[in-house]
């Protein structure tokens, strides 16, 4: 175990206890930590109360005895509201550390790290890949962007959490993190179709899948998702519309930098329009249900 690992006990507030948040804030609780929480819906909070956290009704509460605070908000619009709109900003002690581990757009990160600088509170965007599975496991891929020595102050609470790598300055961990989406999103597009293609021309999807499992085609997503559409399990861990906003977000910093990506294009099309015909709210391999439907096989 590392030092970071086994660190003196720290104040941290989490702001936003939805399906990654709790994980992740019991993990902190249980590693020794004390955590203040804050959600929108105080039930949700709530439920960290037997794992020993505190709860408070106002963000700007959570956060006033905080040497880091964590945030697992919706979007970049809402870690604006919550960090500025809120009144959290006034209750943050000087010189301490957020860390925004939602999934934003790089330009706000860089936004929000200024103006959180010109408070003298430091700042890390450091969005998560792994879901719910790997927040109630403690693996997550964390990807942070920001300053080395605040990355390093961030350690003991990354450990508890899974494996965090620094990637550059403010607003590199949400790049890392689109491009993490992006490889998911056309990869599970990629799955859907291949399998759809076997099962429309007679072959087993199950024993196809199983195949090529092993072989160049094989992928974390082809064993995870593939599986899912094997057995038609559609029900939500990241969500279509979840995964249809990581395209967005990175189609609109494509274009800011000036860069063309066409694939990623595609799959907002796609994702887009499985959101239009009611899978919203299914699990993002569930746009194997969009590319069924288009070939009559649903």
């Amino acid at each position: 175990m590392t030092s970071a690992a086994t660190s003196a006990p720290l104040s941290i507030a989490v702001l936003g206890i939805g399906m990654m948040g709790f994980p992740m804030a019991r993990r902190l609780r249980e590693a020794g930590h004390r955590v203040s929480a804050w959600n929108r819906s105080r039930a949700k909070a709530e439920r960290l109360l037997p794992f020993g956290a505190q709860v408070f009704d106002r963000p700007a509460d959570a956060v006033a005895q905080a040497d880091i605070v964590v945030c697992l908000l919706e979007d970049g619009r809402v870690v604006e509201e919550v960090l500025f709109g809120q009144g959290t900003t006034d209750g943050l002690r000087p010189g301490s550390l957020v860390i925004d581990m939602s999934s934003i757009q790089p330009r706000q990160a860089r936004d929000h790290a200024a103006r959180l600088a010109a408070l003298g509170v430091h700042h890390l965007d450091a969005p998560v890949s792994g879901g719910t599975v790997g927040a109630e496991a403690g693996s997550l891929a964390i990807m942070a962007g920001g300053k080395p020595a605040d990355f390093e102050r961030a350690l003991p609470v990354f450990a508890t959490l899974g494996r965090a790598t620094h990637v550059g300055p403010h607003g590199s961990g949400q790049l890392a993190k689109l491009a993490n989406q992006m490889i998911v999103g056309i990869t599970i597009g990629a799955v859907a179709e291949a399998l759809l293609l076997c099962e429309k021309g007679g072959a087993d999807m199950g024993k196809v899948k199983q195949a090529i499992s092993g072989g160049f085609a094989d992928s974390r997503i082809l064993q995870v998702h593939g599986q899912r559409m094997v057995e038609r399990d559609f029900a939500k861990r990241a969500a279509v519309t979840v995964q249809l906003k990581d395209m967005r977000n990175a189609l609109t910093t494509a274009s800011e930098i000036g860069f063309d990506a066409p694939i990623t294009g595609l799959f907002e099309q796609l994702f887009g329009q499985a959101a239009e015909h009611g899978l919203a709210d299914l699990d993002h391999s569930a746009l194997f249900m969009e590319l069924a439907s288009r070939n009559g096989m649903n």
